[in-house]
């Protein structure tokens, strides 16, 4: 067995689907298909039940799976070390985030980790749900709290604050909002109440507000209704900076703080490149957060 096959199987195990395997792979699902095959000949067991759902992993699959990875681990570091720890950054680095973060913070603080490290390219996956990075979906996850499975290490970044805000153009065509109770003659925005993911994500219920007229799985998309003047929506303080005209309301009677994680693979710690990614990332969103609220 090589390292070229255990890199297929990775790849199948992760996507649970030739297709998925190939794109990642950038070879032909039936390439892919057949490095399977042989491999499961040359072990002498299979290594994937096959179902129209996709391809999971037999028990074998399971047993070599803990293999394979330590053996991916034992490559990247050994790639790092022949390359010198002490230089600039280099290759690949993906990071998967809720849309809030990885909309109005990383895309500041990982091009200024890129323009000092030339040959490193950053990829940001946002999506609003937790990201799995046993199938390695990303090299490493911000979160809005900490997993409590799975073999993941979990270091905390940065409180930030949130509260509720609306354009001016908004509170100068509405009845005036002096307190919580006068929000319910108001438009609300926020989340589609089943699609909240995460439990510190359920903003409005701490107003006691169960109604909400425009509702997105995505905080970007609420917060441009609330730049657009459709309502009143509570918001990242992080983000207003980058909208004018819109302002916190009711800051004395509802402020939330929330903190954002950094999620990686507990094996990931031996990986000096990833170490140092991570430590810039957490440095900059910190510092980014702080910047962001003194401006608003």
């Amino acid at each position: 067995m090589n390292w070229d096959d255990l890199k297929v199987f990775l790849a199948v195990a992760r996507a649970e689907s030739l297709s998925g395997a190939g794109r990642g792979l950038k070879v032909d699902p039936a390439t892919v298909g057949r490095r399977i095959g042989r491999l499961e000949e040359d072990l002498g067991a299979p290594l994937f039940a096959k179902s129209p759902q996709g391809y999971a992993l037999t028990d074998a699959g399971q047993r070599l799976m803990e293999h394979a990875e330590r053996a991916e681990q034992a490559m990247g570091a050994a790639v790092e070390e022949l390359a010198g720890q002490a230089g600039a950054l280099s290759g690949q680095i993906r990071i998967g985030a809720p849309d809030g973060s990885a909309n109005y913070l990383l895309p500041q603080v990982c091009a200024r980790i890129a323009e000092e490290n030339p040959d490193l390219e950053v990829q940001i996956v946002a999506l609003p749900r937790v990201f799995n990075l046993s199938k390695r979906e990303a090299d490493m996850a911000i979160g809005v709290s900490p997993p409590n499975a799975g073999r993941l290490t979990v270091q905390k970044i940065t409180d930030y604050k949130l509260h509720l805000g609306a354009h001016e153009s908004y509170l100068a065509q509405h009845a005036p909002i002096r307190t919580i109770a006068d929000l319910k003659g108001h438009r609300m925005i926020g989340y589609i109440p089943d699609m909240i993911f995460d439990k510190e994500l359920d903003y409005l219920s701490e107003a006691g507000l169960d109604r909400v007229a425009l509702a997105s799985n995505s905080v970007s998309v609420q917060f441009n209704w609330v730049r657009q003047g459709c309502g009143i929506g509570i918001i990242h303080d992080f983000a207003i900076p980058s909208a004018s005209g819109v302002r916190k309301i009711l800051t004395d009677q509802l402020s939330l703080t929330r903190s954002f994680y950094l999620i990686r693979h507990a094996d990931d710690r031996r990986m000096d490149r990833l170490n140092r990614f991570a430590t810039a990332l957490s440095e900059g969103v910190r510092a980014e957060v702080a910047r962001l609220d003194a401006m608003c």
